[in-house]
């Protein structure tokens, strides 16, 4: 059965766990699905293959192979690939995990977004303790073997790692636009569900509604209207892959109007149904 065509929502840390890690690839014509969100927990993405940009509170950068991104923990970011083939490690980790004596120095340089490149032997040495902290996870994800290549693996990507973020680029964080979506952006990092009009939105952050769908627009990159119904799938794709909550359940859960519209939505973005997904998942 063919892989969900999800970006990284799917891949959140389970009960129990604080930290993950995951290999993702696509073919060149494989279809490929990301929007800008976010999450609660930090996250790492170390690329092999890759061609497009990052989007995050620092700005945007190109990406080339090999380098690595990290954005913190509820955060907004986004990726634009482009149509090549493409791969990478994604590791997500509980921030509480930074407290851990051998990490804690690294604590305040990972506050904040990153985008970072290695000398070509720190990336063969990245990967190598990628590819055997993989293997380790899945034989046996709460071994001390995992949990030492975890902090191995931090500690070398902070100390190593140069950052690749233009001095000329402008901190989406500090935009006076963006922070205008305040009001808006806080209730969408605490409400699954929200389901705001858009005059009701536009309210809420004390714009008028066109001046509000410009600017929302502007730094989403698509219509606030669009944007809600991709952050209510891409948490029901998190509870697909973490919960066994019914789709019923779900499709309540998260304010659509039926259970049946919401399985078309979702087949509609990600190509399959709720139900598949979750087989989907339960197969890997």
């Amino acid at each position: 059965m063919k892989q969900p065509t999800i970006y990284c929502e799917p891949f959140c840390i389970k009960d129990g766990y604080d930290f993950e890690i995951h290999h993702v690839s696509y073919l060149q014509h494989d279809s490929y699905s990301c929007f800008m969100h976010f999450h609660q927990v930090h996250e790492f993405i170390f690329f092999e293959q890759i061609d497009g940009t990052y989007f995050y509170h620092q700005g945007e950068s190109i990406l080339s192979d090999f380098e690595a991104v990290f954005t913190p923990a509820m955060e907004t970011h986004e990726f634009a690939l482009n149509p090549r083939p493409k791969s990478w490690y994604i590791v997500q980790f509980m921030p509480e995990r930074l407290n851990n004596q051998a990490l804690q120095e690294f604590i305040e340089l990972l506050k904040t977004g990153l985008h970072l490149s290695f000398s070509i032997e720190i990336q063969k040495r990245i990967h190598k303790l990628l590819a055997w902290m993989l293997s380790e996870f899945n034989e046996n994800p709460k071994s001390k073997t995992c949990a030492q290549l975890f902090d191995s693996l931090i500690t070398m990507v902070c100390e190593y790692g140069k950052s690749s973020l233009s001095k000329q680029q402008t901190s989406l964080s500090s935009s006076a636009s963006f922070k205008k979506l305040a009001p808006v952006i806080n209730e969408l990092k605490t409400n699954n569900g929200l389901n705001l009009s858009l005059e009701q939105a536009a309210a809420l952050c004390h714009l008028s509604p066109s001046y509000f769908s410009r600017v929302f627009k502007k730094h989403f990159r698509v219509p606030y209207s669009d944007y809600l119904i991709q952050h209510k799938l891409y948490n029901a794709a998190r509870l697909l892959g973490q919960s066994d909550v019914s789709v019923t359940d779900i499709s309540y859960d998260l304010s659509f109007s039926s259970p049946s519209y919401f399985i078309k939505q979702f087949k509609h973005h990600f190509k399959v149904t709720p139900h598949q997904y979750r087989q989907q998942l339960r197969l890997k």
